[in-house]
C-alpha cells in the first residue's frame, strides 16, 4: 500500500459519504411538490386493505356458519337414517317373530300330532299278545317283504372288509372267540390281523388261563401293539411269554400282583420299541427302574403309580444309558417314598415331561414341585388330586412353564392369590379343575374373565363362590369360548347369574348345577336359550317342571334326581321333545308314574342308562313298557320302588346289562316317606298341631283357675 493509493482511497471514501448525506438532509430540509398526492395514494391502498379485512372476516364468520349448518344437517340425516332403519328392523322383526311364532307352532302341533300317534301305537300293542307281528317305530323304515316274510338272511361277511374290522373292534376278547365258533365264514372274519392288534386280557381275567394266553400270544406274536393284563394273576412264564411280541408298542401290566423284576427284565430286552408302560400298584424296584433307560429308550408314557418299592435312587437311574429323554407323560401318584431329591432326579432326566400326574400325594410340597420345574420347562398339564400341602407357591413356580391343563382337588391353602397369577402367567390355560378348594371367592372367577382359550371350569364344592363372581367372569371372553362349566355345590349360586350365562355361553354343551338349591324355574326359563346344551344336571335344585326341554333338542344327558316338585310333565316333554336322550336320572321324584314312563318308552328309544329310585309310585307296567321301547337300555336303577315285584326285576335282569333293585321304602335323606310326604311338612305340621295343644290345655287351665 503506497500513500498515493492511501490518499485515492480516503478521497473516495469521503466523498461518497459526503453524497449520501448530502441526499438525505436534501429529502428531509426540502419537502416535495406533490405530499397531497401521495397521501391520497396512501389513504386509497388502506381504504383498500380495511375493505379485504373486512370482507375476510365476514367471510370466516359465514364459512363458519355454513360448515356447522352441513353439520348438523348431517347429523339429522344420519338420526332420520337410524330412526328409518330401526324402525325397519322393528318391522321385520316382528314378522320374523309372527312367522317364528307361526313355525314353532306348526313344529309343535306336528311333534304333539306324531307324539299322539306313536302312543297310540305303543298302547295297542300292548294288548296284541297274541299277534306274532313285529313292531315297529314310525321313523323306521323298512320294506313289504320285510313285514310278511319276517326276517331275511344276511351274510355278514359279503360286507366290505373295512367294515367288517370296525364291526368287530367292538367286541371283547370273550366276544371275539365267541363270534369265531359261529361258522367257518365267521370264524375266517375274526382271523384277520389288524382285529389282533390290541388284546385286551383284563375284560376275561377270571375265566381265562394261562395256557391261552400264551397261545394267542405265540399265534398273533407279530400282529400285537397294544396288550392289556390290569389286574391279571399270572405266571412268571406268562408273563415272560410277552417278549414274543417285538412290535409290542403299548404294555399294561398294572395292578399284576405276580410282575416281578424278574419278568420285567425279559420283556424289556425283548421288546425295546415300547412307547407306552403301565406299572402302576406293582412290586416293582430299583431293578425295573434300571432297565428302563438302558432298553425303552423310546418310552414316552410311563406310569409309576401306587408302585412304593423304588426310591429315589431309582428315579436317578433313569438318567443312564440313552435315558428317558423322551418321556412326555408321568404318573407318579401314591409314590409317598419320592422325596424333594427324587423330585430333582426326575428333572435331571427327564426334562421334556409335558404331562405330570400327581394324585394321592399327601407328602407332596411346594419344594418338589420347584425341584421338579428348574429344568423341566415344558409342562404344560398338571394333576394335583389329594395334595393337601400344595399353596400358591407352586402356582408361581409353574408360571415358567406354558400350562394349559390344571386340576387340584380338596385343598385349603389354594387362595385368589393364585388365580391373579393364570392371567399374565398361562395365557393359554383351556382347562381348570379346582374341586372342593374352600379358599376360592368370587376374586377368582373375576381374574380368570380375561382368558381367551379357556373352554373347561370346574369350580363344583366350591361353596364360597355366588352370582356375584359368576357375572364378573361371563362379562369377559372366556364365556364365549367355555364348553363345560361345573358348579355343583355351589350353594350360593341362584337364578340372578342364569341370565347372563343364557346370553354369553352360546357354545355351552355340558352344564352341572347340582345342588343349587337357590336355583329355581326362572332361572332355568334362562338356561332353555342355551340350544348347544348336550348334558344338564339340575339335580338337587328347587325345580318344579322343566321348561327348557322345548328348545334342548339335542340332549342327550339329563339328570333332575332329588327334585320332589317334578312330575309326569317332564316326562311328557321329554318324550316329544328330547327322542335323543341317552341317560335319564329321575331319582328322588315320587311323583312320576307309569304313564309318564310309558310316554318316554314309546319315544326315547336311544336311552342306555335310566335310575328311577325312589320313584315309589312306578309298578311292574313300566318294565313291560320299558321292555318294549327301550330295548337299548344297558343299566336300570330301581333302588326303594316297593310295588315292582321281585319277580319283574329278575325277568328285567336278564334283558339289561347291570341292574340295582330293592323294594324297601326310601331312606329319610330322600325327604319323603313311603307315601311320597314330604318330611320336612309334616314335621312342620306336628309343630303347628303341638303348639295347638299347649294353646287349648292353657286355655283350659286358665279357665279352672276362673
Amino acid at each position: 500500500m503506497t500513500p498515493e493509493l492511501m490518499i485515492r482511497a480516503c478521497t473516495f471514501y469521503t466523498g461518497r459519504l459526503l453524497k449520501t448525506h448530502f441526499h438525505t438532509w436534501r429529502e428531509i430540509a426540502i419537502p416535495p411538490t406533490n405530499e397531497d398526492e401521495l397521501l391520497a395514494e396512501k389513504m386509497e391502498a388502506a381504504i383498500v386493505y380495511a375493505n379485504f379485512r373486512l370482507k375476510k372476516h365476514v367471510l370466516h364468520h359465514w364459512h363458519s356458519y355454513v360448515k356447522n349448518r352441513k353439520e348438523q344437517l348431517r347429523d339429522a340425516l344420519l338420526r332420520i337414517q337410524k330412526m328409518f332403519h330401526c324402525y325397519k328392523m322393528i318391522v321385520t322383526l316382528n314378522k320374523w317373530r309372527d312367522r317364528a311364532r307361526h313355525k314353532f307352532k306348526k313344529r309343535e302341533d306336528e311333534l304333539m300330532l306324531k307324539h299322539e300317534l306313536q302312543l297310540q301305537k305303543f298302547s295297542k300293542l300292548k294288548f296284541k299278545t297274541s299277534s306274532k307281528e313285529e313292531y315297529f317305530f314310525p321313523e323306521q323304515f323298512v320294506s313289504e317283504g320285510f313285514l310278511v316274510g319276517g326276517t331275511p338272511e344276511f351274510d355278514i361277511s359279503q360286507l366290505p372288509k373295512r367294515a367288517i374290522l370296525q364291526i368287530f373292534s367292538y367286541l371283547s376278547l370273550r366276544d371275539l372267540v365267541i363270534c369265531g365258533q359261529v361258522n367257518r365264514s365267521w370264524l375266517l372274519m375274526t382271523q384277520m390281523g389288524s382285529l389282533w392288534n390290541g388284546i385286551d386280557f383284563s375284560a376275561v381275567k377270571n375265566i381265562i388261563t394261562d395256557k391261552y394266553i400264551v397261545s394267542i400270544l405265540q399265534r398273533w406274536r407279530l400282529n400285537v401293539l397294544r396288550l392289556n393284563f390290569r389286574g391279571c394273576v399270572l405266571r412268571l412264564k406268562t408273563l415272560r411269554s410277552v417278549s414274543f411280541c417285538k412290535n409290542l408298542q403299548e404294555l399294561n401290566v398294572s395292578d399284576c400282583p405276580t410282575l416281578t423284576d424278574e419278568s420285567m427284565r425279559y420283556i424289556s430286552e425283548s421288546c425295546p420299541g415300547v412307547l407306552y408302560l403301565n406299572l402302576s400298584n406293582t412290586i416293582i424296584t430299583n431293578r425295573t427302574m434300571r432297565l428302563l433307560p438302558r432298553y425303552f429308550y423310546n418310552l414316552q408314557n410311563l406310569s409309576l403309580a401306587y408302585c412304593r418299592k423304588f426310591t429315589d435312587k431309582g428315579l436317578q437311574y433313569l438318567n443312564l444309558g440313552n435315558g428317558c429323554h423322551k418321556l412326555i407323560y408321568l404318573d407318579l401318584s401314591g409314590c409317598t417314598q419320592i422325596s424333594v431329591q427324587g423330585f430333582r432326579n426326575i428333572a435331571n432326566s427327564c426334562s421334556g415331561i409335558m404331562h405330570l400326574t400327581i394324585n394321592d400325594m399327601p407328602t407332596l410340597t411346594d419344594n418338589c414341585v420347584k425341584a421338579l420345574v428348574e429344568k423341566c420347562h415344558r409342562i404344560s398339564s398338571v394333576v394335583l388330586i389329594g395334595a393337601p400341602h400344595i399353596s400358591d407357591s407352586a402356582f408361581k413356580a409353574l408360571s415358567g412353564c406354558d400350562i394349559k391343563k390344571i386340576r387340584f382337588e380338596g385343598n385349603k391353602r389354594i387362595t385368589d392369590a393364585c388365580f391373579k397369577l393364570i392371567d399374565k402367567s398361562y395365557p393359554n390355560i383351556s382347562h381348570i379343575y379346582m374341586v372342593d378348594c374352600k379358599g376360592i371367592t368370587d376374586g377368582s372367577l373375576k381374574s380368570l374373565s380375561p382368558l381367551k382359550h379357556l373352554t373347561v371350569l370346574n369350580l363344583a364344592n366350591c361353596v364360597r363362590i355366588g352370582d356375584t363372581g359368576l357375572k364378573q367372569f361371563l362379562d369377559g371372553p372366556a364365556s364365549t369360548k367355555i364348553r363345560e362349566l361345573n358348579l355343583s355345590n355351589c350353594i350360593h349360586l341362584g337364578d340372578a347369574s342364569m341370565a347372563k350365562l343364557s346370553e354369553r355361553c352360546y357354545n355351552l354343551n355340558y352344564l352341572n348345577l347340582r345342588n343349587c338349591e337357590h336355583l329355581t324355574d326362572l332361572g332355568v326359563e334362562f338356561i332353555a336359550n342355551i340350544f348347544s346344551l348336550v348334558s344338564v344336571d339340575l339335580s338337587g335344585t328347587d325345580i318344579s317342571n322343566e321348561v327348557f326341554c322345548k328348545g334342548s333338542l339335542t340332549l342327550e344327558h339329563l339328570d333332575v334326581s332329588y327334585c320332589p316338585q317334578l312330575s309326569d310333565i317332564i316326562i311328557k316333554a321329554l318324550a316329544i321333545y328330547c327322542i335323543n336322550l341317552t341317560s335319564l336320572s329321575v331319582a328322588g321324584c315320587p311323583k312320576i308314574t307309569d304313564s309318564a314312563m310309558e310316554m318316554l318308552s314309546a319315544k326315547c328309544h336311544y336311552l342306555h342308562i335310566l335310575d328311577v329310585s325312589g320313584c315309589i309310585l312306578l309298578t311292574d307296567q313300566m318294565l313291560e313298557n320299558l321292555e318294549m321301547g327301550c330295548r337299548q337300555l344297558r343299566i336300570l336303577k330301581m333302588q326303594y320302588c316297593r310295588l315292582i315285584s321281585k319277580e319283574a326285576a329278575i325277568r328285567m335282569s336278564s334283558i339289561v346289562q347291570h341292574q340295582e333293585y330293592s323294594a324297601s321304602n326310601p331312606p329319610l335323606w330322600f325327604g319323603y316317606d313311603s307315601e311320597g310326604k314330604s318330611l320336612r311338612e309334616k314335621q312342620n305340621t306336628s309343630l303347628k298341631n303341638s303348639e295347638l295343644t299347649a294353646k287349648e290345655s292353657t286355655y283350659n287351665n286358665e279357665e279352672e283357675a276362673v
